[in-house]
């Protein structure tokens, strides 16, 4: 479904996915049927299915709610008190969920990894990117080092020059994610830059746009 409907520039055919609902829901009753925690999973495993059925979900929301100009427009509220992210609408194996949960509550929590930020997508246009193919143990290291690099020289996302310096308020939003990985947010996002940032150059932040990242 990914291959099929997200095109290779991270744009969303939501109206390809509620065509397709039905296999949508197929796969997530594949999701709910195995909670990974209950199995000898690996720790890439476990990582592959949270990031997988965090992006699952979440083109499930818009789906259920399109057309939809933003995913905040679906539940407006209070951030981890009552927003979008904090409906409890996503049940594995006897365990209910809601987004915050999956992404802050275990994937931030329990992986410890900052590239995780490229790789959930919240259906926005400021999102980094959704990736055209699942997320796998084989391959979850090259794949989430890959949507990082796309996702900081991403000149929609972050802008980046020798003279000025733009980025995502996603790194703001989780500054201690980065700083943890890398010893300060520039040195992270030099790890994966095209163009490095000096450390004498100021940060600044665009701002987000939550509109929906369809496909035009």
């Amino acid at each position: 479904m990914l291959a099929k409907h997200v095109k290779p520039n991270g744009w969303v055919d939501y109206k390809g996915f509620v065509r397709d609902s039905l296999t949508l829901n197929q796969y997530l009753s594949v999701l709910e049927s195995a909670h990974p925690n209950n199995k000898n999973w690996s720790k890439d495993e476990q990582m592959a299915y949270w990031i997988n059925a965090y992006n699952a979900y979440t083109v499930k929301l818009i789906v259920q709610h399109y057309p939809v100009k933003s995913i905040k427009d679906i539940k407006k509220g209070i951030a981890f008190v009552n927003s979008v992210w904090d409906i409890k609408f996503i049940k594995i194996e006897g365990k209910v969920y809601d987004l915050n949960n999956i992404e802050h509550g275990i994937l931030r929590k329990d992986f410890k990894d900052a590239r995780v930020h490229a790789a959930v997508n919240c259906a926005s246009y400021s999102c980094p990117a959704l990736r055209n193919e699942a997320f796998t143990a084989e391959n979850l290291d090259a794949q989430l080092t890959d949507a990082m690099r796309k996702f900081v020289n991403d000149p929609i996302r972050n802008k980046v020059t020798k003279d000025k310096v733009q980025i995502s308020e996603i790194f703001k939003w989780f500054s201690g994610d980065f700083v943890r990985d890398a010893g300060s947010v520039k040195a992270f996002i030099n790890r994966y830059a095209a163009i490095k940032i000096a450390e004498s150059t100021p940060l600044g932040y665009l701002d987000y746009q939550w509109s929906l990242n369809e496909a035009k």
